[in-house]
């Protein structure tokens, strides 16, 4: 417990470093590929996300999914998933498939939390997207578009999601 509470703390410091040296641009192109990063502690619900993606027009094939969780015994094992056991106290994941995906270029990176946690915001922050998109109560370095709701509202924030990408014209 003491030791999580530790590893956290590093991560964060972490965290606080990269965030003065990362680039906040993102690009103008039109949304193929969505990276989906879900927290699976708070929000269970992920097909109703991914109905509410192709309901709007992305493809089931450009979704790519990866589940955080706190508990291995909560864990999915059809989906890609990780916890904090696989992120070193210097930052350093090391599981391939979250290597993987936060190397992948995705269109848009939906980050799926409300709560801060070291392990999540790292993997936001790091991967390769080009547009990052996520809660508004999360740290504001982290994403490009913020919307103000809540993770229980999953059908509320698809629908704000895609009016504001639609005033994007980035669909």
């Amino acid at each position: 417990m003491f030791l999580n509470f530790l590893k956290k703390f590093f991560l964060k410091r972490t965290l606080r470093k990269t965030y003065l040296a990362q680039a906040q641009f993102f690009s103008t192109d039109k949304i193929e590929t969505v990276g989906l990063f879900i927290d699976e502690t708070y929000f269970t619900d992920k097909k109703e996300l991914i109905q509410g993606l192709k309901a709007n027009g992305i493809q089931e094939q450009n979704i790519t999914l990866l589940l955080y969780h706190d508990k291995d015994k909560k864990r999915d094992f059809n989906f890609t998933s990780f916890s904090l056991k696989n992120v070193s106290w210097s930052g350093t994941i090391n599981n391939q498939e979250v290597i993987d995906f936060k190397a992948k270029k995705f269109d848009m990176l939906i980050s799926y939390y409300d709560v801060e946690k070291p392990s999540l915001l790292l993997v936001t922050q790091r991967s390769n997207a080009l547009f990052k998109v996520g809660f508004s109560n999360i740290d504001k370095r982290v994403n490009h578009l913020m919307i103000e709701t809540t993770v229980g509202e999953s059908s509320v924030f698809i629908k704000e999601l895609f009016i504001y990408l639609k005033k994007l014209n980035k669909i």
